[in-house]
């Protein structure tokens, strides 16, 4: 067990930015694989900076002093000037309208390259098919526990979207609620083997690589290799847009 976590405090142009406690109450079953570029810094724990107003952060528990994969977290409230003078692995923003907070905390984060997790209440269809096209994860507030919430910073510095189910069924109907593309959508899944199918069910729900691999009992290289398949097929350039492609939430061009 590591010794407890440092709390850092420190002044810029006025705005207070304040370490609190980082990990959630227990470590999920399954920990999303970590590359060689992303080692040194799980070594001294991911670092996290959570963007909300003060007194906001709905998890004083998260993460946990044992956490053995997030060191340490930064508060860092509105409107997020010193988000760039940080050095953090993954910015968490907890907001109560993503469409109008996320788009002014990615003006805010500049040229910073630190995936983002949005964590809101909102679980409208517009709201997180907009906040995933831009590339962040989405936990819809009452449908996660912090357990999934540490599984979702762990999958954001390995390049995965992690939804949480209520964000992912928003996606589901979106799709749904195009009209003349559900026959689209089908000929497009065809071109899926029954096994790529299964992948991209468990690729959809924010599982990386590793975890779907103990689901399905294959090895991390199989399903690494189905992935890459898949993304031919789908004509996609990531696990992100593939996920889009699957639930029908873009009109893809296809390539056989």
């Amino acid at each position: 067990m590591r010794s407890p976590r440092h709390v850092r405090t420190s002044q810029h142009a006025g705005t207070t930015v304040s370490a609190v406690p980082a990990r959630p109450s227990r470590v999920p079953a399954h920990q999303p694989r970590v590359p060689a570029q992303s080692r040194q810094s799980q070594a001294q724990g991911l670092s996290v900076a959570l963007a909300c107003p003060e007194g906001q952060w709905p998890h004083d528990d998260w993460p946990t002093p044992d956490d053995q994969y997030v060191g340490s977290a930064l508060h860092v409230p509105p409107p997020y000037r010193t988000l760039p003078e940080t050095e953090v692995d993954v910015v968490v923003l907890r907001c109560e309208d993503p469409s109008v907070s996320f788009a002014a905390l990615l003006k805010s984060m500049g040229s910073m390259s630190a995936p983002v997790i949005v964590v809101s209440p909102r679980r409208d269809t517009e709201t997180v098919v907009e906040v995933f096209r831009g590339g962040a994860g989405y936990l819809v507030e009452g449908d996660y526990c912090t357990c999934m919430l540490s599984s979702a910073v762990v999958a954001a510095t390995v390049g995965h979207t992690y939804l949480s189910p209520a964000a992912c069924a928003a996606l589901r109907d979106a799709a749904r609620s195009m009209p003349g593309e559900e026959e689209a959508r089908e000929r497009l899944r065809s071109l899926l083997s029954p096994r790529e199918r299964q992948i991209m069910e468990l690729l959809s729900t924010g599982l990386g690589a590793q975890e779907i691999g103990l689901r399905l009992r294959l090895s991390e290289k199989t399903v690494r290799n189905n992935l890459s398949n898949i993304y031919a097929k789908l004509d996609a350039r990531g696990g992100t847009e593939a996920v889009l492609r699957w639930l029908g939430a873009t009109t893809p061009g296809v390539r056989v």
